[in-house]
């Protein structure tokens, strides 16, 4: 509970007025994008929000809106609205796991599901992927990893923060795996609406899948879809015979909390309409801040971003001459600049640093011209 070395340094630096830029933002309403602010305001004003009238799956209306955007040929008896996907693990957890049984989370990734797992009494196993011109997915350790108590597989498609989409022939031997095994599969595809740089190979959405041959869940949200995270929606997606078998016992978990507010529910159709305008903002400030990144790259041998094939992230690699952290530091006390290093996302070594795309163009460019000088110095 007591905060690492960067986060107080960075509190620090608040208290005393300091100015830096936040290569770290990951919040879209603060990052200068322009809302449909009267649409999005009077789908939340519907007068439906002034009646309560609550079910366990959430009201017809929003779970045929989100099945009508996913597609897929799902229907709103397939989706279970959750007030996030942070709750959606929560309740999945609680569904498939007894305490002290386990679920596997390939790694890189979100750090925030360790502690989902935990507090509902699991354990997250985490398995390195393996970084061969892309990040791929290890199955022989899944296989590895796998035991009595493992039962369930957490994958993010695509990843946060690398950024790399599942390949077809990973999702096969991922769906094998999990049918051979009994497993449970969860796909987090929060970020599935950002394609940047993807693989001829990916697989979009694990809504494809018909016959999975295991439980499959899907979730998502409009924090990411719509980039409107204070309006707190989010969905549980079962894919499949075995998974929908499984809804009436997820129901019976939503209904223990019925966290969704109606003003969620109410605006859900005209927000997701909204979405792809929203999200055609967003690619577009990604792509021109990967472009600025890119420019600055060219002279700098020893330096270099990774693909990005989705996601709001990106990796920049760097020579690892001194711990990811203390890099972190340096930059926040002589560049004021804040970066992530890669260890708090699992990455291996301490030669990655994770910046979002996010930032306004002329915040991001000024960012990172900042970040290379005192890289380039360190490392020359």
């Amino acid at each position: 509970m007591e905060p690492n070395a960067l986060s107080a340094a960075l509190d620090a630096l608040r208290r005393e007025g300091g100015v830096y830029l936040d290569m770290t933002v990951s919040n879209p309403t603060r990052c200068g994008f322009q809302y449909p602010e009267q649409e999005i305001l009077a789908a939340l004003a519907g007068p439906e929000v002034l009646a309560y009238q609550p079910d366990s799956r959430g009201q017809t209306a929003a779970r045929e809106a989100v099945a009508g955007y996913l597609g897929h040929g799902l229907g709103a008896n397939d989706l279970i609205l959750t007030a996030s996907t942070s709750e959606a693990y929560s309740w999945l957890f609680k569904l498939l796991c007894d305490p002290g049984d386990e679920v596997l989370v390939p790694s890189p990734s979100y750090p925030l599901f360790q502690w989902l797992a935990a507090l509902e009494g699991v354990a997250a196993v985490t398995v390195p992927a393996i970084r061969h011109e892309r990040w791929n997915l290890d199955l022989p350790g899944l296989e590895a990893a796998c035991n009595h108590r493992t039962r369930a597989v957490v994958v993010v498609n695509p990843n946060n923060p690398t950024g790399h989409f599942l390949s077809r022939e990973e999702w096969a031997g991922l769906l094998s795996f999990c049918a051979s095994r009994g497993l449970a599969l969860l796909v987090d595809e929060v970020f599935g609406d950002y394609a940047l740089e993807p693989g001829a190979d990916r697989l979009p959405t694990a809504l494809e899948a018909t016959d999975p041959g295991c439980p499959l869940f899907v979730l998502s949200g409009l924090s990411k879809i719509a980039a409107l995270p204070q309006i707190k929606l989010g969905w549980i997606a079962a894919v499949g015979a075995q998974a929908r078998t499984l809804l009436d016992s997820l129901s019976f978990i939503a209904d223990q909390y019925l966290s969704v507010s109606a003003s969620a529910q109410a605006a859900a159709p005209e927000l997701l309409r909204l979405a792809p305008a929203i999200q055609s903002g967003i690619l577009a400030r990604m792509r021109d801040n990967l472009a600025a990144l890119d420019r600055v790259l060219v002279p700098c041998p020893h330096l270099t971003r990774l693909p990005v094939e989705g996601g709001w992230s990106v990796l920049l690699r760097r020579p690892a001459v001194d711990p990811g952290e203390e890099c972190a530091l340096r930059l926040l006390r002589s560049a004021q600049v804040y970066v992530h290093p890669g260890h708090y996302f699992d990455l291996p070594g301490d030669g990655y640093l994770v910046l979002s795309l996010l930032p306004p163009t002329e915040v991001f460019r000024e960012g990172i011209t900042r970040i290379v000088a005192a890289l380039e110095e360190k490392a020359g």
